[in-house]
């Protein structure tokens, strides 16, 4: 097979960040993804419809002509969200769902809500608006080995919440492990999982090869070689709760590569290409479209994409940096080869 086209694929979970370094990143996402889950966690986030509103025309005016690129808002769920905020976020037409960061889970996660108990009516107001809860699905604590977090917060948070509210409707973000592959395996049809290129592409090594790899620390952090293989299996597997979200997160290079680095990867330059080629290598390519295409917009209610993508059986050299306001950021596999390349 020299080309592959399938039904324009979208991106259930995709951080654009704001201002001019948003402005350099638009165009790769809308290029490749016909429509995106917009994650709100900005300084400050954005905690309203109205803002919600506002952030998607600062979206809309970085497009290029003629795009036909989609932003799907999303609302930052803190201890002051309200039922009535909910019902004005769905009345606006532009929000899609409501993200939970665990307080001080990744970047910036300081607003997060730190007991669910204290949102239960927004969750109750949620599900009386259709609108699904995404999840950062961590414990932020400190006592938690880092590489355990995403199970503990499953066996503590994510468990118990199902089963209080077994008609909400849950999205597992950026899934890593093992754990969360089974727990959406076994769960009933309203909950489902993002998986992103990086987790099913590089295991934990990756992290230290030849050196601390800043540009592959993200959260939730990579793991261990039989969870990258659990997470692959997952998303190859043709289950219909399983579906592309890149997690695409950019920071500048200065601030990945420094005392303190940001947690984040780069993949919107690239995610259809390698998700083709992690698929190909796998076995099967066949499932790449109801993977990207057809199964998140399904579980969020959403017409399938009525255009083509196409990829091309051609190697190219990811660049070892791109444009990011006015500093760069280092793609996802920069300065590696390619084997798909997106048709202009």
């Amino acid at each position: 097979m020299q080309t592959l086209t399938i039904v324009h694929p979208d991106d259930f979970h995709l951080h654009l960040r704001d201002g001019a370094a948003m402005a350099s990143i638009v165009p790769d996402s809308a290029r490749r993804f016909r429509r995106a889950i917009i994650m709100p966690n900005l300084d400050p986030p954005v905690v309203t419809a109205a803002q919600a509103t506002a952030y998607r025309q600062r979206i809309l005016a970085c497009l290029p002509a003629g795009c036909r690129f989609e932003p799907l808002m999303t609302l930052y769920l803190t201890a002051q969200t309200t039922a009535d905020e909910i019902r004005q976020a769905k009345s606006s037409g532009h929000v899609y769902a409501v993200k939970h960061y665990p307080t001080g889970v990744t970047t910036h996660a300081g607003h997060g809500v730190t007991d669910l108990e204290r949102v239960y009516p927004v969750l109750e107001a949620m599900i009386e608006q259709r609108l699904p809860l995404l999840v950062h699905g961590e414990v932020p604590d400190s006592d938690a080995d880092i590489f355990d977090r995403e199970r503990i917060f499953i066996e503590r948070v994510l468990v118990p919440l199902q089963d209080r509210f077994p008609e909400l409707r849950i999205v597992l973000e950026h899934i890593s492990t093992s754990e969360a592959v089974e727990f959406v395996k076994s769960a009933p049809a309203t909950v489902a999982a993002t998986i992103t290129p990086h987790h099913v592409m590089l295991n934990r090594n990756a992290m230290f090869a030849g050196g601390l790899q800043p540009h592959y620390f993200c959260r939730p952090v990579l793991k261990a070689e039989r969870h990258r293989r659990a997470v692959l299996e997952a998303a190859t597997s043709g289950h219909p709760r399983f579906f592309l979200g890149t997690d695409s997160a950019p920071h500048a290079r200065s601030a990945k590569e420094t005392a303190c680095g940001s947690a984040g990867i780069y993949s919107a330059h690239n995610a259809i290409e390698l998700f083709a080629e992690l698929f190909e290598a796998a076995g099967f390519l066949d499932r790449l479209e109801a993977f990207g295409s057809f199964y998140g917009a399904d579980f969020y209610g959403l017409p399938r994409n009525d255009d083509t993508l196409t990829l091309v059986r051609e190697q190219w050299t990811v660049p070892l940096t791109l444009p990011f306001g006015d500093d760069v950021v280092v793609p996802l596999h920069a300065g590696r080869v390619c084997q798909w390349k997106l048709m202009p």
